[in-house]
Order: structure tokens, then sequence, then C-alpha cells
């Protein structure tokens, strides 16, 4: 009778965990073919934009002018933007994030730190448009052009400024998950050589938790390429090749929401380029995505 009981025990336990083994792996496959899908997507409209337009040209060409009646498809222009407005963001995010981290898990009490780290949270869950109309209202005409001569009321700086503070977030949850992580007897053992605080916080802990932090920037700065309505409210959309951030830029996610809100005819040209846009930002996003999960696997300590 006991033989028995345990029998039906096992066989249950192996049916339960045959179920739930079965539902984690959907849940898993769900990204993975909507990834595929993704992919299969763009390539396929992408294969009929490239069949009227060179690739050397397209990735070469320094003229973006798809919507104007003198036809130019260099994507150039339109990917520089989104690098100067990445750029500036992440030079904000990156040493604030990792100074908020420092600060919530190295010296902040748990009561400072319980209110402090959802604060820092929140600003992620803000609708972007949001981040964008303050820009364009606020941030450019009350307080950068009263110290930045010949900024347009659309600019590169503002853009990425409010990108930054938008991926700020991302910085300093994951370095503050990845500095909680470096074992306490590091510090224990630097604290017993005599070493003052911040002598453990920047020679022993930030070291050990170079991998997390390195991730957590690349991940952020991935993350500001891919951001699409500050860009298209705070930027504008002129598609010009320059490195001056005071000017209006179209970046690459500006210009797909241009033309996916009707500004090209389906099954045009114009509106093919779309996905060729979309195509090459999301293969500069998984190079980037690869690169952090080397960086990760390269600069990890092992405990």
């Amino acid at each position: 009778m006991i033989a028995e009981t345990v029998a039906r025990s096992i066989r249950r336990r192996r049916q339960q965990n045959k179920i739930f083994t079965f539902l984690f792996m959907s849940s898993a496959m769900v990204a993975t073919v909507t990834l595929v899908i993704i992919y299969a997507t763009l390539i396929y409209e992408s294969i009929g934009f490239f069949q009227h337009v060179n690739v050397f040209e397209f990735l070469t060409g320094v003229k973006w002018t798809p919507l104007f009646e003198e036809k130019n498809f260099g994507v150039l222009p339109i990917f520089n933007a989104t690098l100067i407005t990445s750029a500036i963001a992440i030079a904000l995010a990156a040493p604030a994030g990792l100074a908020s981290a420092i600060f919530l898990s190295e010296y902040a009490s748990m009561n400072v730190r319980s209110v402090v780290k959802p604060v820092i949270e929140t600003l992620a869950g803000i609708p972007t448009v949001v981040y964008g109309y303050f820009a364009l209202y606020f941030l450019t005409p009350e307080f950068l052009r009263q110290i930045i001569p010949g900024l347009g009321i659309h600019n590169a700086l503002a853009t990425g400024l409010m990108i930054g503070v938008l991926i700020l977030p991302i910085v300093a949850s994951i370095s503050d998950d990845a500095l909680l992580a470096v074992p306490a007897d590091l510090r224990f053992g630097a604290y017993a050589l005599g070493a003052r605080k911040i002598d453990v916080v920047m020679r022993i802990a930030v070291p050990a938790a170079l991998s997390g932090i390195a991730a957590s920037i690349i991940l952020a700065f991935a993350r500001a390429m891919g951001e699409t309505m500050i860009a298209a409210i705070a930027g504008g959309f002129r598609p010009v090749l320059t490195s001056d951030v005071r000017q209006a830029m179209e970046t690459m996610t500006a210009y797909i929401a241009q033309v996916a809100t009707g500004d090209a005819p389906h099954g045009t040209v114009e509106y093919q380029s779309l996905f060729a846009v979309g195509l090459f930002l999301l293969i500069i996003t998984a190079l980037l995505n690869f690169v952090g999960l080397r960086v990760v696997k390269r600069w990890a300590i092992k405990y």
C-alpha cells in the first residue's frame, strides 16, 4: 500500500514537471518566435527596397530624402543623428546612473534606499511623449536657449539629454544589482587592511562589478538608439549630416515614425525604406547586445 502511494506520488510529480517544463519552454519560445518573425518581415520588405536602391548607396550616401521629389537613400544622415543623440544620452546617463548605483549600494541606509531607488526607477515608467514635450516646451526654450546661442527649437542636444534621463534608471538599476552581488568578504578584507570607504568602493566593489556595469551601459546605449517619441518630438524631421547639436536632426526611429504615420503610400520604395532602416537599426542593436554578452563573459569575476 505504501509502495503504491509512493509510486503514484512520483508519477504525479513527473507529470507536473513535464507540464511546467512545457509551459516554461513555450514562454521562452514566444520571444524567440517573435524575434524570428520580426527579422523575417524586415528582411522580406527590405529585399524589395534593395531591388531599387543599391546597398552601397544606402550605407554610404550622405543624403536622405525619400519623401522629397528628388529622392536620395543614403542612410548616413539619420544614422549620424541617432549616434549623436545616443552619445549625448549615455554621456549623461552613464556617470549619473553609476553614481546613483554606488550611493544606493554602498552609502544609503535601507530607509533611504527604499525611497530613492523606486523614485529613480519611476523615470523609466514616464511616457516618452511626456519627455519629448518637456524638452520641446521647457528644456529648450526656458533653459538651454538661455545659455547656448543659436539653439533651434528642435535640436539634438535637448533630445539627447531627455533620452539620457530616460535610460538613467537602466544604468542605475543594473549597476546597483551588480554592486550588491559583490561578496561582502572582499569589502571586509579591504577594511581589515585599513582601507578607507572610498578606496573599498572604487578599488574593490566597482572593479569587481565591472562586467555588470559595462553591460548596463551597453544596454542603455542600445535603448537610446531605439527611442522614438523623444527624437520625433524634440529632434525634428530634418535629415542632415551634421555634428552641430544645436540643429534639428532626424534619427532613424523618427523617420520610421514619420513614414509609419502615412507620409508614404503602401508598397512604394519610400514605404519599403522604413523596413530597410528598421533592419539596419535592429542589426546594430543586436550587435550591441552581442558585445554586451561578450563583455560580461570576459570581465566576469568568478568567486
